[in-house]
């Protein structure tokens, strides 16, 4: 047991990061100490945006907002979310969106991806891919389930959506983009709706985007309750998986080295994290970056809403920035106790475009606006 409890840990301090006996794989680099909330440093130069205001009596009754997905296509930056006239995850939720032609200054009418009285369609994620831009999106019946994932593409001269089938069933709601492996295959990171709720992928069969195979990361025997909706940092072959725990706010992690069809057991990473979906990925510059709420001090509070970065080329995160707290003057939605929550982001000409979702202090099931950061990656230095 000894034995390969040493070779489990040695493994996986191999692919890229340092394991200790309790902690699990350090995220976070043991040389700095995580600042507090009060300590966190201020990114200059970020401009926010409203994409979806809380306005049901404008819009039709729409309470529920959640999930935003963002991608830039053909010059234009498409937003998505999930939009509910009732409560979240039931009968009726659809997927809506908007387009902006002027990075995220202002937004064209919504649109919705999907509707229908016996299904729900909600949130995800996008591909812009060879000159056509789909969409993956989390859908149920009743009051969430049979959970699957639906595949749509959008038809350019009409505007619509069409559907393409199920992509990802047996409960996979995606979280993120799929980003492509060094195999050639796709990975979509997400988490399976049922058994306990774990952490999972779905890995595509080359550019086929209409059939995935959903893949389920094993729980390790130190984590408890857990809602696994989880993102991932590819690089090549070896691909790190980043989930939302429940029991404690601290990020969960797990790897595989052959392009998401094995993983390592999850489990408790080093790394403060609220207990809500995270958002990571890699910068032009070789950074890793970790969007979601992460300090010394905050624990399950969902602000203020931060990225924190490694150097170029590191494993492990090593500064925290603020991109911003429950308070803000200019517009936006602002209250003491908001949440920000629920990151989205994607690089685009020297900017960070990073979607949310703010509460503004309202009670409910996340009765949200939606939300655009767009920080300079110049800002976003380790070291400075």
């Amino acid at each position: 047991m000894e034995l390969s409890r040493r070779v489990f840990i040695g493994a996986l301090g191999a692919a890229g990061g340092v394991w200790g006996e309790d902690a699990g794989l350090a995220l976070w680099s043991p040389a700095v100490p995580m600042p507090k909330a009060g300590e966190l440093r201020e990114l200059r130069g970020v401009r926010f945006h409203s994409i979806k205001a809380h306005e049901p009596a404008v819009d039709g009754g729409y309470g529920f907002l959640h999930g935003v997905g963002l991608v830039w296509h053909k010059g234009k930056l498409y937003a998505s979310f999930g939009h509910n006239k009732g409560i979240e995850n039931t009968a009726g939720e659809e997927a809506r969106g908007r387009v902006s032609t002027d990075g995220g200054r202002s937004w064209g009418p919504v649109f919705t991806f999907d509707a229908g009285a016996r299904k729900a369609v909600s949130h995800g994620s996008f591909l812009s891919h060879k000159g056509k831009l789909w969409a993956f999106l989390g859908a149920f019946s009743g009051a969430r389930e049979r959970v699957h994932t639906r595949a749509y593409v959008l038809d350019e001269r009409s505007g619509k959506w069409e559907f393409r089938g199920l992509a990802v069933e047996d409960g996979f709601w995606p979280m993120q983009e799929p980003l492509r492996m060094a195999d050639g295959n796709w990975i979509m990171a997400g988490f399976k709706v049922g058994d306990g709720e774990p952490a999972s992928v779905a890995v595509s069969r080359g550019d086929d985007f209409t059939k995935w195979d959903h893949v389920v990361i094993p729980r390790g025997p130190a984590v408890k309750t857990m809602w696994g909706e989880s993102t991932v940092i590819v690089q090549g072959k070896r691909v790190l998986n980043i989930a939302r725990y429940g029991a404690e706010a601290m990020a969960l992690v797990s790897t595989s080295d052959d392009g998401g069809r094995t993983w390592a057991p999850m489990r408790v990473s080093n790394m403060p994290m609220v207990t809500s979906k995270p958002y990571a990925g890699m910068l032009s510059t070789g950074q890793r970056y970790l969007i979601a709420t992460s300090t010394a001090d905050t624990g399950k509070r969902r602000a203020p809403l931060t990225i924190a970065v490694s150097g170029k080329g590191e494993d492990t995160f090593r500064r925290v920035y603020r991109i911003r707290g429950a308070e803000m003057a200019g517009g936006l939605d602002s209250h003491p106790r908001a949440n920000l929550s629920y990151p989205y982001a994607v690089e685009y000409r020297g900017g960070l475009y990073v979607g949310y979702s703010n509460n503004g202090g309202r009670t409910g099931m996340n009765i949200n606006s939606a939300e655009l950061a767009v920080i300079p990656v110049r800002e976003l230095a380790a070291d400075s």
